[in-house]
């Protein structure tokens, strides 16, 4: 009769282990999907905000949004062409990936199985947004952008600034 007790106390550990690991991973699922909505919901108010203001936003409506790494990197290309009257960025609006952004097309939020924000264009443009959800922002619920992939290569915004704006 030991034997058994035995046996039944490991499969009730054994049970009671696979049971806590599984609730362990359905929090962690929650988790990643709140933050994936969090993520979604700041872009998304970051673009109605460009739209409200036709871009003419100041500072710029992406440095409102972008973490200390980006704010720091957007502020040497003002202080580039401040010195060199002269422009160190890309030559095109980032957020619309066009010159003449057109505010009223069609867009399409997604996060990547990367964990970036996707926002998909109406024009055929992809932007993936990066973007840093430490907890330290003043409300708890928003993220900052940390940087924006500019192209398959993996060119990123904040790269480009450090390299060209020095």
């Amino acid at each position: 009769m030991p034997t058994y007790k035995s046996l039944t106390l490991l499969l009730t550990i054994g049970l009671t282990t696979v049971g806590a690991a599984t609730a362990d991973v359905a929090k962690s699922d929650r988790k990643q999907a709140a933050m994936a909505d969090i993520k979604l919901t700041t872009i998304k108010k970051m673009y109605q905000q460009d739209i409200d203001d036709q871009g003419m936003s100041n500072p710029v409506v992406l440095q409102q949004y972008a973490n200390a790494d980006l704010q720091v990197a957007m502020q040497l290309e003002q202080a580039y062409f401040d010195k060199n009257q002269m422009s160190c960025n890309i030559d095109h609006d980032v957020l619309w990936n066009s010159q003449d952004p057109d505010y009223t097309q069609d867009k399409k939020f997604s996060i990547t199985e990367q964990g970036f924000v996707q926002v998909s264009l109406a024009q055929g443009s992809d932007i993936y947004y990066e973007l840093s959800c430490d907890g330290s922002n003043k409300d708890d619920t928003d993220c900052q952008v940390a940087d924006v992939i500019l192209d398959q290569d993996g060119k990123t915004l904040r790269k480009h600034l450090l390299e060209n704006c020095r």
